[in-house]
């Protein structure tokens, strides 16, 4: 297994950030102190792709980006500082770009189907007649034809004139021996099917990514596929020029643990994270070959940390008045995962149903199970269940406690079934679990036996048999919990549900606000122990809010009296300007976004409030995401100006600016705290945390496209060489910077299994504090203070004290003295709310 990183440095890397432009902020990196920098994707994407995750080519390093002699360039300039490079890795799913032949493996299927060597990449079945659904067309395709809108034509095919099959600025190949015949036989006889773009939804034929058309999955089960999709990836890496690789949402794979399997016999174990979502109560899975995850479940803890549960009654009766709520957050994600499953992955759930009838059709004794009772079983357990999948994999062991999760999720869905769908239920959760189906004793096929080995499942040229059949269901119904999961959370309820919009955070949960000291304290010595190399983070570039977003989000809860009287002040300004059409829950969002946008003094980011154009594309995004009154593919102009006008108003009304003025000095304390103390404990806690590119100052973005926006490295770097504490943005470069050196030069303190984490007691619960070593040879103390305002309302410090272990420690942030033993907490954290105190 290859050494853990200290610390990561996540950039973001397209064609206005490319391999030597990050490689000229090695050297500030560097000084920062971080141990690697983390490179977004770097094999070939789709044109003007900002973010690398819609990858077109696996044999090529990204043109735009620099090739792959400029990535060599970045690796020799981080060689040359002592960084290592960590890389993120899609083996998910390929884009499918416009023009289409860019993805040149598509492409070859798309014009020889059954027979191109690419045949296996994707989930689609080449053995029957149906052809591979294209849902591109603005109307019907009868209608497309009659305007002639559809043509056969020659166009530039990578260098080459070839005739293709062409709608405006989409390509399609002809499958050869057709190109003679009339347009509409010659349609017919392709392996792709032209359609009007909403029949997607409805009658799409391939895997894609949640329920992105463009995004087609591959199958990285199959040996084939995953030793050329990661051939360029490993060979870099074999050279020494990767260091470890982050991989990008792992559910989605037919076999998660077989191909981390796969991935760690290609490298000889190397240092590897994986983007899964925990929920709260959730633990990676047994078998797991990965250090960790990329740090949501310690984003949740380091966040609550910093919430105070006990002024949720004043954000609840805000929310109550306001948004007239219908329903509590858990009916609100029921309602939207029936919706989910319903509309937008409609293609996946029918898929699932086929397989199911297809299944039953085998034999005799479970053909009274209809296609109506199996498709309603399916879709009310992908409704209850309450994590993105179970790790129940054909060919690999299963968990009792993975099993639970679909059992659980099935005795949840029994009252949305009638009567006779009960048993169809207990069907389904034995396909989905694999196992002995009721009906199926005495004589029907099973499931290869279980083995260490991933099976892969091949779709056979035959009727397949019920093993190959069952094994496809598991699969299936595993890869499609995650996009019902992510489609109906994040990407729903947490925009419909807005009380306190801090925790609707991906892998955090709405209704969970506030994690105590010993809380946090429990779950890092659980990190320590069982995974101590995994990532955590603050801010990533799939987050909803950036960490000092949300740490100003996090004062509006502490100062909730005070956040209800602006919200007050906020409404009566702008009254004559609120539309009916605007709903309360976009309004009590606005309100919250505002306030943590607003100007913010001793910050670059808060120089001035959220611009007016980032506030409109951050709204359009939130509205059409709720899908309550507008959505994507059917927007309300109406409804959607009323918003953005309020909105509008709201940012240039002089009312209004005092308002927020006033809450922002009257919570800035609250937030100088959170900024400052959820950094130190990050960067300080067990396992390896990565700095999200910019956020070692002060960071203002909200979801992305948002958080993608350009970093202005050369400020930071005056920032950095500046030193001290001068305001806000050099205080947290302060924090992040000696962290960051400190991990740097004692890695094994706080990486590893032999590191060490210990809480050290304090007379307060305002602050939280633990130490970190090597064995038995102490390296720090953290110490942060949390919810001040509570503090000084019950008189300071005054008397409390931190008791120390006995020696001597410097602070690294101050350069003050102080000695072992019992100290008081109002020495200690004097000058700033944090306190790095380094062992002599």
């Amino acid at each position: 297994m290859s050494v853990a990183p200290a610390s990561t440095y996540r950039l973001q890397l397209n064609e206005s950030f490319t391999f030597d432009d990050a490689a000229a902020q090695v050297p500030y990196l560097a000084r920062l102190g971080v141990t690697h920098v983390f490179c977004s994707p770097i094999l070939q994407a789709a044109p003007g792709s900002t973010h690398g995750y819609d990858v077109v080519d696996h044999g090529a390093v990204s043109r735009e980006c620099g090739g792959e002699e400029g990535f060599r360039r970045l690796a020799a300039a981080a060689r040359e500082h002592g960084l290592g490079i960590i890389v993120d890795v899609v083996p998910n799913h390929m884009a499918v770009p416009t023009p289409l032949w860019l993805n040149r493996a598509l492409w070859d299927v798309l014009r020889t189907g059954s027979e191109s060597d690419y045949a296996g990449w994707f989930d689609i079945d080449l053995t029957s007649s149906r052809a591979i659904l294209m849902p591109v067309l603005g109307r019907r395709i009868g209608e497309e034809l009659a305007d002639g809108s559809i043509v056969v034509e020659e166009r530039d095919v990578a260098g080459r004139t070839e005739l293709v099959v062409a709608y405006h600025d989409h390509v399609f190949p002809i499958r050869p021996g057709t190109e003679a015949l009339p347009l509409d036989e010659l349609l017919d006889r392709q392996w792709y099917r032209l359609a009007y773009w909403k029949v997607g939804n409805e009658e799409l034929n391939y895997r894609r990514f949640f329920d992105v058309d463009t995004l087609a999955a591959i199958r990285v089960e199959d040996q084939s596929v995953f030793d050329a999709s990661h051939a360029v990836l490993l060979r870099l890496f074999h050279e020494g020029l990767i260091d470890g690789f982050r991989i990008d949402h792992p559910d989605g794979l037919a076999t998660p643990r077989g191909y981390l399997q796969k991935l760690q016999r290609a490298t000889g174990g190397c240092w590897v994270v994986v983007e899964k979502i925990l929920e709260p109560h959730e633990t990676l899975p047994a078998g797991s070959r990965c250090a960790g995850t990329t740090g949501y479940d310690s984003l949740l803890r380091v966040a609550g940390l910093f919430h105070d549960p006990n002024q949720l009654p004043r954000l609840n009766d805000l929310w109550e008045r306001v948004a007239l709520p219908e329903a509590w957050f858990g009916a609100t994600l029921l309602k939207a995962k029936e919706e989910v499953v319903r509309t937008m992955l409609f293609a996946e759930v029918n898929r699932l149903t086929s397989i199911a009838v297809a299944i039953c059709d085998t034999d005799v004794r479970l053909r009274d199970h209809t296609r109506r009772q199996l498709n309603h079983a399916i879709r009310a357990l992908l409704v209850q269940m309450d994590r993105y999948r179970a790790y129940v994999e054909p060919g690999l062991p299963t968990q009792e406690s993975e099993r639970d999760v679909v059992v659980e999720a099935a005795e949840r869905a029994r009252s949305a079934l009638e009567e006779d769908e009960q048993a169809t239920l207990d069907l389904v959760v034995a396909l989905a679990c694999g196992d002995e189906a009721p009906g199926l004793a005495g004589g029907a096929e099973t499931l290869p036996p279980v083995s260490a080995e991933p099976v892969t499942t091949e779709l056979p040229a035959s009727p397949p048999g019920v093993a190959e059949l069952r094994a496809e269901f598991m699969i299936r119904f595993a890869q499609t919990c995650g996009p019902v999961m992510a489609k109906s959370k994040e990407d729903t309820a947490f925009y419909r549900w807005n009380r306190f919009v801090a925790v609707n955070e991906v892998g955090s949960e709405p209704t969970i606000v506030g994690v105590s000291p010993d809380g946090f304290h429990g779950f890092c010595e659980q990190l320590s122990s069982a995974w101590p190399s995994s990532m955590t983070t603050l801010s990533t570039h799939d987050t909803k809010r950036s960490e000092d977003v949300r740490a100003r989000l996090a004062a509006l809860l502490e100062h909730a009296k005070e956040w209800e009287a602006c919200v007050g002040e906020l409404r009566a300004a702008t009254d004559s300007h609120r539309s009916t059409l605007v709903d309360g829950a976009t309004e009590i969002l606005l309100w919250q976004t505002l306030a943590a946008c607003w100007r913010l003094p001793g910050t670059r980011a808060g120089d001035e409030p959220i611009s007016a154009d980032r506030l409109r594309g951050y709204l359009t995004k939130a509205m059409r995401e709720a899908k309550l009154h507008t959505t994507w593919t059917a927007p309300d102009a109406a409804y959607e100006e009323a918003v953005q006008d309020l909105a509008s108003f709201a940012l240039t009304d002089e009312r209004c600016a005092e308002a927020l003025d006033v809450l922002t000095e009257e919570v800035a304390e609250s937030v100088r705290a959170t900024v400052l103390g959820q950094k130190l404990i990050q960067l300080t806690m067990p396992g390896v945390p990565d700095v999200y590119q910019g956020c070692e100052i002060v960071d203002l973005s909200l979801v992305d496209p948002d958080n993608r926006r350009p970093v202005d490295f050369a400020h930071r770097s005056d920032v950095l060489e500046a030193g001290g504490a001068a305001d806000l943005d050099s205080e947290k470069m302060l924090v992040t910077s000696r962290a960051l050196r400190l991990r740097r030069d004692h890695a094994e303190a706080f990486r590893g299994e032999h590191a060490s984490y210990f809480p050290v007691p304090t007379t307060s619960g305002h602050a939280v504090a633990f130490s970190r070593g090597e064995g038995e040879a102490l390296v720090s103390v953290t110490v942060a203070t949390r919810l001040p305002s509570l503090l000084a309302e019950r008189g300071g410090w005054g008397d409390h004290q931190l008791i120390l272990p006995e020696g001597t420690f410097v602070d690294a942030l101050t350069g003050r003295e102080i000695a072992g033993g019992p100290v008081s907490l109002e020495e200690v954290l004097s000058d700033l709310p944090v306190a790095l105190l380094v062992a002599r």
